[in-house]
């Protein structure tokens, strides 16, 4: 890598979740820096990413499954014969009542959020510990690992364990592997008169956009951020005002 902390240029980086959404961002952000890219999905996009003259390649995987999450990592392993990133972004899910919902939503929620995580970080800590330079894992989590939200209650707890699963790899696989963690905000999709409601409360006035995190993962993974491991970056646009303060503003004047 050359002295620019967003030239990527000889290194491999595999996304979970990189067909789509955040995940294809992400891909074509390190694409436009140079990097060789692999990104999966449980679904073949009609087109792949593709940046700064270069096209992701594409893997059909489940990485809820561990065999399919160990296959997608060393597929993107064998096109250069090392891994210098892997991005775990594949995660959501829809609200759902804590009360009524079943068993296997909320299995199907924590093996995408922290399993699925666990499971190609494993993959990846085979590949990179070993190699020269090392590498890098970001785990893209939410701000509802530190403040749920009603209808959140599998998904937010799967979030927390992500970080804190974040936490206890950089602890057991540095220095080779470095492992850090961004707690992203409501991003931006649609425009719908929600979205501009919650942008109304963001200090920074509006929501993230998917550019933002594919910014801060180069950041993250790049040279500049060398010494950082086991962090937590915030990319929320300051969060979210408490509760107290909002019902205090919508009560009027006596």
């Amino acid at each position: 890598m050359s002295g620019d902390p967003r030239d990527f240029t000889g290194r491999t980086v595999a996304i979970t979740g990189g067909t789509k959404g955040i995940g294809r961002t992400l891909a074509e952000a390190f694409l436009a820096a140079g990097a060789e890219v692999t990104v999966c999905g449980r679904s073949t996009p009609a087109t792949p990413p593709r940046a700064g003259g270069r096209t992701a390649h594409t893997v059909r995987a489940d990485v809820r499954d561990p065999a399919a999450a160990r296959e997608f990592v060393d597929a993107a392993a064998r096109r250069s014969g090392r891994l210098d990133v892997l991005v775990n972004n594949a995660g959501g899910s829809p609200d759902a009542d804590a009360a009524t919902v079943s068993p296997r939503f909320v299995e199907k929620v924590v093996a995408l959020n922290l399993l699925a995580p666990f499971y190609a970080s494993q993959a990846a800590h085979r590949r990179m510990h070993g190699q020269d330079g090392g590498g890098c894992i970001l785990n893209i989590g939410s701000v509802s690992a530190h403040h749920p939200q009603p209808g959140t209650a599998a998904y937010s707890a799967a979030k927390a364990g992500l970080l804190m699963l974040t936490r206890a790899l950089a602890l057991e696989w540095g220095p080779a592997v470095r492992v850090n963690h961004l707690s992203a905000g409501p991003v931006r999709t649609s425009g719908t008169e929600r979205e501009a409601a919650l942008a109304g409360i963001v200090p920074l006035g509006r929501l993230a956009l998917p550019a933002d995190l594919a910014d801060a993962c180069l950041f993250l993974a790049g040279p500049a951020a060398g010494y950082i491991n086991g962090a937590d970056l915030a990319v929320h646009g300051g969060g979210e005002p408490p509760a107290r303060y909002l019902a205090g503003r919508a009560v009027p004047d006596a």
